[in-house]
């Protein structure tokens, strides 16, 4: 992986701290990873990585097959999800993919509830993001703007999530899901594989 020389990365981590890259309570790589609030050591380090895949040639977009599902209330209203299991496949997130169809989206679970920030670092498209909390929706950032160069904005909730799920931008409202909404995501019996976008 490519570091900045030394001057570029302390002006990097500068910004970074001062942009809302959410250091101190966490950061969020792409569009997915959540690390524990106070892991500036480690966050900084993520950071300088994304600088070096801004850099770098461009890495295809990561399909995940679709192996879970949210079905809301109503016929046929259930959205298949991939779901970005490993820290890996969390960290590359929706970056670089064009729009999602709809019903579509990527579920970002984790064991414990985590305190999350996400970016929409590299992510082309606007994306929904939908924090979850004990079978709840808890916020939802709607429309997220993409950003190509750092620094990005982050978004999230004050307190912890058990994950997060994205939408392309603007689903979460045709779809009614709004703070509150009952969240019951549920893993297919055979994943199908990721077509289209």
């Amino acid at each position: 992986m490519i570091r900045a020389p030394f001057q570029a990365r302390r002006a990097i981590l500068k910004r970074g701290l001062l942009s809302g890259v959410g250091l101190a309570r966490g950061i969020a790589l792409a569009t997915g990873i959540g690390l524990a609030s106070g892991s500036l050591a480690l966050g900084a380090g993520l950071v300088l990585d994304a600088v070096a895949a801004e850099t770098s040639p461009a890495r295809p977009p990561q399909q995940l097959p679709i192996s879970a599902q949210w079905c809301l209330s109503g016929p046929t209203r259930c959205i298949g999800l991939e779901v970005a299991r490993t820290m890996q496949q969390q960290s590359f997130g929706m970056q670089r993919r064009p729009r999602l169809p709809p019903l579509r989206g990527m579920w970002f679970p984790y064991s414990t509830p985590t305190p999350v920030r996400f970016w929409m670092h590299l992510t082309p498209e606007p994306l929904d993001m939908i924090f979850v909390r004990d079978g709840r929706v808890l916020m939802v950032v709607a429309e997220a703007r993409p950003c190509m160069h750092l620094p990005c904005p982050s978004y999230g909730p004050d307190a912890p999530v058990d994950g997060v799920v994205e939408l392309a931008g603007g689903e979460a409202a045709r779809l009614g899901i709004q703070a509150g909404t009952p969240v019951a995501i549920s893993p297919l019996s055979r994943p199908l594989a990721a077509a289209g976008p």
